[in-house]
């Protein structure tokens, strides 16, 4: 479906001389990989609800608008970071600088050029969802959360951005990782499935009661990953968030846990550019000997666990509840 949208966008521009290659920029970024964890959550979410085939088309549109909203999301993402690469390839604008050559506007405009196409990744999002074919009544709903998950997301991204408190105040971390992962990677998409197949607010507080603890165990574990790698040696430790200094829930609780020289030591080094991988194995091993780590890797079973006995109370259909314990297990195992 998402492909075919695209292609039809693609003859689109063509035809009316529009510049081609941004489809095929969208195109490639969304072949390049990625989990489609949110499309296949509101195929889940629909199921979940009872949904029947005259509801396919319209889920599934609905579900592809989802994974262009992502492709929007972490476009935006990457210009705020200033992120190399994304996927294996090279960050859209640090493409697009690329193919502007040496010029001393590249580094601009290739930053506005990639927040155009994000944008326009947007409007397309909007686009299918709006096409989705729904009648009014659960139209309304499903544009409703819709709205809210987007309204959520911007208000992640700008406590990420502009910083939410103390770096060690744990409250404040989880309240980013809650707007800009838990609500928009699972809660949402599992609610938009369901309002699609006509949930009512029972079905709905369910997908709530699911998607918060998944949605930041998810984050979490991912936090977790970037410092330290994964368990398997798949993921290789990574400097990305410690050189942002990113305020983490892991970070959060490594400040608070230490003493008073192992937190000017973490102060000095989070947040550097210039980090290396000696500093970074300081860090680590600070978080370390905190427990931080063994605190962090708690929290993440504590919400697994928490999603596994929301799921035993609830009487889902099989299909849904196999695939939701299969995407808890996915999400919040310790591996890459």
């Amino acid at each position: 479906m998402l492909e075919e949208f695209l292609e039809d966008k693609a003859r689109a521009a063509s035809d009316r001389s529009h510049p081609p290659d941004v489809a095929d920029t969208l195109r490639k970024f969304l072949a390049a990989g990625g989990k489609r964890i949110r499309a296949l959550l509101c195929v889940v979410g629909w199921h979940a609800a009872g949904g029947s085939e005259e509801d396919r088309a319209a889920v599934l549109r609905v579900a592809a608008s989802l994974e262009l909203f992502v492709a929007f999301a972490l476009i935006h993402d990457d210009i705020m970071d200033d992120s190399a690469t994304r996927r294996g390839r090279p960050a859209v604008h640090r493409a697009l600088r690329t193919r502007l050559g040496p010029s001393s506007r590249a580094e601009r405009l290739g930053a506005g050029g990639a927040l155009l196409v994000g944008n326009l990744a947007l409007i397309w999002a909007q686009e299918l969802l709006h096409t989705a074919g729904l009648p009014l009544q659960r139209r309304r709903l499903v544009h409703a959360l819709y709205d809210a998950m987007l309204e959520e997301v911007m208000y992640g991204q700008y406590l990420d951005v502009m910083g939410a408190g103390p770096d060690d105040d744990v409250d404040a971390a989880l309240r980013i990782v809650r707007y800009k992962t838990a609500t928009a990677t699972v809660e949402r998409p599992l609610q938009l499935g369901a309002a699609v197949a006509g949930a009512d607010d029972t079905t709905l507080d369910l997908c709530t009661a699911l998607g918060l603890p998944l949605g930041e165990a998810f984050q979490i574990r991912d936090d977790l990953l970037d410092v330290f790698g994964s368990t398997d040696g798949a993921c290789a430790p990574g400097l990305g968030d410690l050189r942002e200094g990113k305020h983490t829930v892991l970070l959060a609780l490594g400040l608070r846990a230490a003493t008073p020289a192992q937190r000017r030591h973490l102060r000095r080094l989070v947040g550097r550019a210039d980090l290396d991988e000696q500093g970074a194995a300081e860090v680590r091993a600070i978080l370390e000997e905190t427990g931080t780590r063994r605190r962090t890797e708690h929290m993440i079973t504590s919400r697994f666990e928490q999603v596994l006995r929301v799921l035993d109370a609830a009487a889902l259909p099989s299909a849904a509840s196999r695939a939701l314990r299969g995407l808890a297990v996915t999400a919040t195992q310790y591996t890459s």
